[in-house]
C-alpha cells in the first residue's frame, strides 16, 4: 500500500511537471507565429480568442483527431515509437536543469554528462524516424540531421569541457554557483558563447541550419511521411530543444538564479534571459537564408571545432600558469540543495 501511494505521488508530480511544459511550448509557437508575422508585416494567428490565443489549443485538438497515416512497407512499430522517444528524451532533459537554488527535480555532480548523454540520443530517434519510414526523402534527411549533428556535437563537447577545466565540476549547480560567486562568464567567455548560441541553433535543426528539414530538395526530411499527432510529437520535441537549449545558454553564462536574492524575484529574470534567447531564435529564423549542407558542414568542422578546441588550450594554459587551475575530485561546495521529489 505505501509502494502504491509512492508510485502515485511521482505520477503526479511527473504530471504537474510535463502539463505546464506542454502549454509553455504549445503558447510558445503563437508567440513565434506572431513575431514572425510581424517581421513580415501580416496579421498571424488572430481569428479563435482575444488576439489568437486559442490557436495553439484548436492546432492540436486538430492533430489529435485526424487519422494516423503509417507508409506501405514500413516498420510501423518503429516508426510509431520514434516520435515518441523523441519526446521522452526532449523532457527528459529538463529535469536535469536546476530551475531555481531551492527546488531541483535531479541533482548530480555528473549533470552536465548526463545532459550530454540525453542531447546526443535525438540522433538516433531521428534516424529510427527516417529509416523506418521506408522512403527516400525521409532517409536522406535522416542522414543529413545525423552529419549535422554529430559534427556540432563535437563542438559542443568541446564547449562543456571549457566550463568543467574553469569550475572543476560536472553540476550545473556549481557552475551557476561559480557565477553567482565571481560574476557570469558570458563577458570572460564571449567568443565561446557565441560560437555556443550559433552550435545551439544548428543542434535544434532551426534556421538557418535546418538542412533536415529542406523543402526544396527534401520536402520535409525526415518527418515527411508522419501525419496527425505523431508528426505533432515531433513538433513538440523540436520545440521543447529550443526552450531547452535557450535555459543552458542562460545557466552556462549568465547563472539562472541568485542565491542573496528573493527566489520569486530571481526567477522573474531567470524566465527573461529565456525568453530573450527565444525570441533570438525566431528573429534569426525571419531573418537569415538557409545555409548550403556542405557550407553547414564545413561550419563545423574546420571552424567550430578548432576554435573551441584552441579557446580550451588557452584557457587551461592560462590556469596552469597562474596555479588556479581547480582539480575535479575537489568539489565546489554550494549550499545545501535538496532535489525535489
Amino acid at each position: 500500500m505505501f509502494f502504491n501511494i509512492i508510485i502515485l505521488e511521482q505520477i503526479i508530480i511527473n504530471f504537474l511537471f510535463i502539463l505546464p511544459l506542454l502549454i509553455v511550448i504549445a503558447f510558445f509557437t503563437l508567440i513565434e507565429r506572431k513575431l514572425m508575422a510581424s517581421l513580415q508585416r501580416r496579421i498571424g494567428p488572430n481569428l479563435y480568442g482575444y488576439l489568437g490565443l486559442f490557436q495553439p489549443i484548436l492546432d492540436g485538438i486538430k492533430l489529435i483527431f485526424k487519422e494516423i497515416l503509417i507508409p506501405r512497407k514500413s516498420s510501423s512499430g518503429i516508426f510509431l515509437l520514434a516520435p515518441i522517444f523523441m519526446m521522452i528524451i526532449s523532457f527528459s532533459t529538463w529535469v536535469i536543469l536546476p530551475f531555481t537554488g531551492y527546488l531541483l527535480l535531479f541533482d548530480s555532480k555528473f549533470s552536465l554528462l548526463v545532459f550530454l548523454m540525453l542531447s546526443s540520443l535525438n540522433v538516433y530517434t531521428i534516424v529510427l524516424a527516417g529509416w523506418s519510414s521506408n522512403s527516400k526523402y525521409a532517409f536522406l534527411g535522416a542522414i543529413r540531421a545525423i552529419a549535422q549533428m554529430i559534427s556540432y556535437e563535437l563542438a559542443f563537447g568541446v564547449v562543456i569541457l571549457i566550463f568543467v577545466v574553469i569550475t572543476g565540476s560536472l553540476s550545473f549547480t556549481d557552475i551557476v554557483y561559480r557565477q553567482t560567486e565571481n560574476g557570469i562568464f558570458f563577458f570572460p567567455l564571449l567568443p565561446i558563447s557565441i560560437i555556443t548560441f550559433i552550435i545551439v541553433i544548428a543542434e535544434t535543426n532551426r534556421i538557418p541550419f535546418d538542412l533536415p528539414e529542406a523543402e526544396s530538395e527534401l520536402v520535409a526530411g525526415y518527418n515527411v511521411e508522419y501525419s496527425s499527432i505523431t508528426f505533432a510529437l515531433f513538433f513538440l520535441g523540436e520545440y521543447s530543444n529550443i526552450l531547452v537549449m535557450s535555459t543552458l545558454i542562460v545557466i552556462l553564462f549568465f547563472g539562472n538564479y541568485n542565491y542573496y536574492l528573493i527566489i520569486w524575484f530571481s526567477n522573474f529574470f531567470f524566465i527573461l534571459k529565456i525568453l530573450f534567447f527565444c525570441a533570438l531564435f525566431i528573429f534569426i529564423r525571419a531573418l537569415c537564408p538557409r545555409y548550403r549542407f556542405d557550407q553547414l558542414i564545413l561550419v563545423g568542422w574546420q571552424v567550430f571545432l578548432p576554435v573551441t578546441f584552441g579557446f580550451l588550450c588557452f584557457i587551461l594554459g592560462l590556469l596552469l600558469i597562474t596555479n588556479s587551475l581547480p582539480l575535479l575530485n575537489d568539489v565546489y561546495l554550494t549550499p545545501y540543495i535538496k532535489p525535489y521529489g
